[in-house]
């Protein structure tokens, strides 16, 4: 296994590719235990592990202190900010994309609504190819629509 290759990303540089939302009838705290859990659940599959190696991720396996903080990772992604109850900074990187995935919690009424923007960038022929097959496809949006959804589950179920 090759060593862990160190995510550095100034995430403004990188183009918007698209936000989702959902609003979960629970408190933020509620809500930032749930992403926290529904993260390590969702990308500590082994179909996601085989996916990790397939496009060669910088990092592979989770480490670092639970719940999440700074310099933390989840396969694929790596934590470049946490303030818990408010906002989760993701990064990443592989052999055809540069990413961010960045979750915000904000009061919505007596809940609490997150939001999951996605920015990236598709360098070369592969970048393209993978866009393609990922975002243009809608794949990507149905994940994170279902990724969503089972966090507001799970936030939900302790109420």
């Amino acid at each position: 296994m090759p060593a862990r290759q160190e995510v550095v990303l100034d995430i403004g540089v990188l183009p918007r590719v698209d936000e989702h939302a959902v609003v979960v009838s629970a408190t933020a705290a509620e809500v930032w235990d749930a992403l926290g859990a529904s993260l390590e659940q969702s990308f500590g599959r082994p179909r996601s592990a085989r996916y990790a190696r397939l496009v060669g991720v910088a990092d592979r396996t989770a480490s670092g202190p639970r719940p999440l903080v700074e310099g933390a990772a989840v396969p694929g992604f790596r934590v470049a900010a946490a303030v818990p109850g408010r906002k989760l900074v993701l990064v990443g990187r592989h052999r055809f994309s540069t990413y961010a995935l960045v979750f915000r919690l904000e009061p919505e009424g007596a809940g609490t609504r997150l939001r999951a923007e996605t920015r990236a960038r598709f360098p070369g022929p592969g970048g393209a190819l993978y866009r393609l097959l990922v975002i243009s496809s809608g794949a990507h949006a149905l994940l994170t629509g279902r990724l969503l959804a089972g966090i507001r589950r799970r936030a939900e179920q302790v109420r």
